[in-house]
């Protein structure tokens, strides 16, 4: 079982940046594959980037060159580092994990881009 918790989000102009953190529960060098996803009301969850236990990274395209992916293992801690950002990137961000097949969800943290 891997418990998340994210933190980082907040209110920020367009143009800003903003860097979002995943806390786990356990070494992420056992996990997989972590990512974010985002949701805004009425819409599937998208995932936003993904980052697996090598350090292979993956981005859907909107986010290109404006979002980036990292983590530290020894903090058990992934990031995502989001520059540029749009009125558009307004969601709740969702860390998540998978981890023996299943997939690990943390609490979400807000994330508003609006001038």
């Amino acid at each position: 079982q891997v418990q998340l918790v994210e933190s980082g989000g907040g209110l920020v102009q367009p143009g800003g940046s903003l860097r979002l953190s995943c806390a786990a529960s356990r070494t992420i060098r056992m996990i997989n594959t972590m990512g974010w996803y985002r949701q805004t009301p009425g819409n599937q969850r998208e995932l936003v980037a993904s980052i697996t236990s090598s350090g292979s990274q993956t981005y859907v395209d909107s986010v290109k060159g404006r979002f980036s992916i990292s983590r530290d293992n020894a903090k058990n801690t992934v990031y995502l580092q989001m520059n540029g950002l749009k009125p558009e990137d307004t969601a709740v961000y969702y860390c998540t994990a998978l981890f023996w097949g299943d997939n690990y969800w943390g609490q979400g943290t807000q994330v508003t881009v609006s001038s």
